[in-house]
């Protein structure tokens, strides 16, 4: 579970930004909306939070920050050399030394029961200082620092266990120890690493949610078939199946203008591969069945089923699904039912989180979020991004959120002038 995530120095963040899951003391919709960890010296947490803001005020960034530090824990050690840049990118609309100064990225999650407080701080060529304690009994345990601006730059605490030198010899400039550390067998490390690898599921700003895991995940299980056209249902869209046919790739499947070389090239690399359809089941009302490949659906039909596979991945267990623009595509109603199923323990059992960015204020309203599961980013004079919850205003319980958000209470939202053309 996600209780914290900071980052500072990432392309429009400048200044550290921080977007918190711990739940407040507010009693309201805590039967549902909040999680009990159990987990020592951690706070109740939330089910979900929500970001809103206007075009271009940094919501993708924040997403893009997670994302680049789960790809960088999993990937660092193996796809990357000694002398390879890091991949980072700081902020750029500045006079001053921010793209010279290194980026910060820090997580605060819950994995087994067990607090950890993770963080690194780099530019693009190198590590520049990395950090993990841990709260097995409540206490911070410090397991390792590590600072390149130091003399002294490794330090290692009594409780992290290990071939520790040979983790620290082998770890490049350039490479995470935590990486490094795990893919020469440290045990203790691996629940953390794991998190990264497993419960942390980030579709980052730009991609197209694609049908492939749904359709892996038809044809692997009948039951998680069945609960994916379940959720297909509950949509309305007059969906009463899906199938799934496999064929041999043929010559009929690309476009008739493309080049006869291309043609035979592609053919010859498809040759005795196969591929496959999806097709959802309609019914007439008459009862007969319709089949209709995916690709002749709408938009947001194709939208909805690329995604039930990772939702309900991540429901069934208990991952952290975070996704830019959950809107795009979809009717609010259909966004409103997707929150509600986050926040209904009976479905999420077992506690799965869901952070979303969205322009979609119909479900801005408090009988589905709390005060404190509401964010806002904003653009200051600066051109620096800057993270807010809605508590900074105190609201009232009884206040209507969407009103005034769309009113300019809260900030947030766009300066529109006179369109010209």
């Amino acid at each position: 579970m996600l209780i914290e995530f900071s980052v500072s120095n990432f392309r429009s963040i400048r200044e550290r930004q921080t977007l918190s899951l711990a739940a407040s003391a507010g009693d309201e919709l805590r039967t549902t909306n909040v999680i009990k960890t159990g987990a020592p010296a951690t706070p109740d947490l939330l089910r979900s939070a929500v970001v809103y803001g206007p075009n271009a005020a940094g919501k993708s960034n924040l997403i893009l920050a997670l994302r680049f530090i789960h790809d960088l824990v999993l990937n660092s050690a193996q796809k990357t050399q000694q002398g390879d840049e890091i991949d980072v990118t700081p902020f750029l609309m500045d006079d001053g030394d921010a793209t010279t100064k290194p980026s910060e990225f820090e997580l605060i999650f819950v994995e087994r029961g067990v607090r950890y407080q993770y963080g690194v701080c780099l530019t693009k060529r190198r590590v520049e200082s990395e950090w993990l304690i841990a709260y097995p009994k409540g206490s911070p345990q410090t397991w390792f620092e590590r600072d390149a601006n130091s003399d002294d730059g490794w330090k290692f605490g009594a409780n992290f266990k290990g071939q520790r030198k040979l983790w620290q010899d082998s770890t490049r400039d350039n490479a995470l120890f935590l990486s490094t550390a795990v893919q020469l067998k440290s045990e203790q490390l691996m629940p953390v690493f794991e998190w990264f690898r497993k419960r942390l599921r980030v579709i980052a700003p730009y991609t197209r949610i694609m049908p492939t895991f749904s359709l892996q995940e038809c044809e692997r299980d009948g039951l998680v078939r069945t609960q994916i056209v379940d959720f297909m249902k509950s949509a309305d869209l007059g969906i009463d199946g899906v199938d799934v046919i496999r064929g041999k790739f043929d010559e009929s499947r690309l476009p008739d203008d493309m080049s006869p070389l291309l043609k035979e090239e592609i053919l010859k690399g498809m040759e005795n591969q196969e591929i496959a359809d999806i097709y959802l089941i309609h019914k007439t009302p008459s009862g007969k069945e319709v089949q209709l490949d995916l690709d002749e659906e709408s938009g947001g039909t194709r939208q909805l089923f690329g995604l039930a596979g990772p939702l309900l991945d991540v429901l069934r267990n208990g991952w952290i699904l975070v996704i830019d623009e959950l809107d795009t595509s979809l009717h609010p109603l259909l966004m409103r039912n997707l929150v509600q199923m986050f926040h209904n323990p009976s479905i999420n059992r077992e506690n799965a989180q869901l952070l979303f960015s969205t322009h979609d204020t119909t479900i801005l309203d408090r009988e589905i979020f709390r005060r404190d599961q509401v964010w806002f980013v904003e653009k200051d004079r600066h051109l620096q991004t800057r993270l807010y919850p809605l508590t900074d205003f105190s609201p009232r319980k009884d206040e209507n959120f969407g009103r005034g958000y769309l009113q300019g209470r809260y900030g947030a939202v766009p300066f529109v002038g006179e369109l010209r053309i």
